[in-house]
């Protein structure tokens, strides 16, 4: 097994490599140049060759391309990314806050979902075609589809303007999560207890069930035979789905107002501050991949047939 964990996290070195390069030059895609976005920032009215050039060696950016990269990769790995073009504050000073605030959210959204796409998916999966299931199937769907900011807009409407039972945005106390966490559950839940009820239907048809039946094994083993080989779908899902949430906050971030990364980013983007964009795209990038990694080396740890195909 340590053969198998070494040997993935070698195969994830060179992505992350790929992702921090393409990461970097992001900046250097912009049509806009980076020095004129600080002065204009500092407040600069008349912008001449001059002083362009002054602020780019400045910021380092008169340097071959790849010696920037390395000194920006060094420093990334420190999670120094450089100061933000706008307010000259360092870049993690202002994202760190926010990260917490996105992840604290992330998590409690990831438990929920999780914990209700399991279990509805069991038992959608043991009620194959009842009433039970094609409800709960139907409400999923008309759920899922609904666009987060449509239905967010809803939530408010109905829970804090009419009923006047919850906040409407900010982050002040536990109650601050229930209308953003409930948007993001609603999204998310829906489609990831499908996924959990399709490969439980899909092992229940296997043999190994037949012929446990067969033999005379009680049906809760049985069930948990089919539950122990369905879960290696759920860890897949669900080591992806984190990153996804981890990404998808900006919009319930900037409905409810939440002081997270979806919030800052937006603001970034828009103000055109690279290097706050460029930490954000970094770490989502890097969550990602670590995520998959993660969620891999779990499902060979059910499956030993997935350490056998690295060998």
């Amino acid at each position: 097994m340590s053969h198998y964990i070494v040997k993935r996290i070698a195969m994830t070195l060179p992505l992350l490599l790929v992702i921090s390069f393409l990461t970097f030059v992001l900046n250097h895609l912009s049509p806009m140049d980076p020095a004129e976005v600080v002065l204009h920032a500092q407040g600069v009215p008349v912008l001449t060759e001059e002083l362009i050039a002054e602020t780019r060696a400045k910021l380092g950016m008169d340097r071959p391309l790849l010696i920037q990269y390395a000194d920006w990769l060094l420093a990334s790995l420190q999670l120094d990314f450089g100061h933000s073009f706008v307010t000259g504050m360092p870049v993690w000073s202002l994202l760190g806050p926010a990260f917490l605030h996105t992840v604290k959210l992330t998590l409690v959204s990831s438990v929920l979902i999780m914990l209700m796409s399991i279990g509805l998916g069991i038992i959608c999966a043991l009620r194959s075609g009842r009433w039970l299931d094609i409800s709960v199937r139907s409400v999923s769907f008309l759920l899922s589809s609904m666009p987060a900011y449509w239905l967010a807009a809803l939530l408010v409407w109905l829970l804090a303007v009419r009923l006047d039972l919850l906040p409407t945005s900010g982050m002040n106390g536990l109650n601050s999560y229930i209308l953003p966490v409930m948007v993001i559950v609603a999204g998310y839940a829906g489609i990831y207890f499908r996924m959990i009820r399709s490969s439980m239907l899909s092992n229940m048809n296997e043999d190994y069930v037949l012929y446990g039946r067969a033999c005379g094994l009680p049906e809760s083993k049985v069930t948990m035979s089919i539950l122990r080989n369905s879960m290696q779908v759920a860890i897949s899902v669900f080591g992806m789905a984190i990153p996804v949430i981890l990404g998808s906050t900006v919009v319930v971030e900037n409905v409810f107002a939440w002081p997270g990364l979806g919030t800052l980013t937006v603001k970034s983007i828009l103000s055109r501050d690279f290097p706050m964009i460029q930490a954000y795209v970094l770490i989502l990038a890097v969550a990602f991949v670590l995520f998959n990694t993660a969620s891999d080396v779990m499902n060979a740890l059910l499956n030993p047939k997935m350490r056998k195909e690295l060998r």
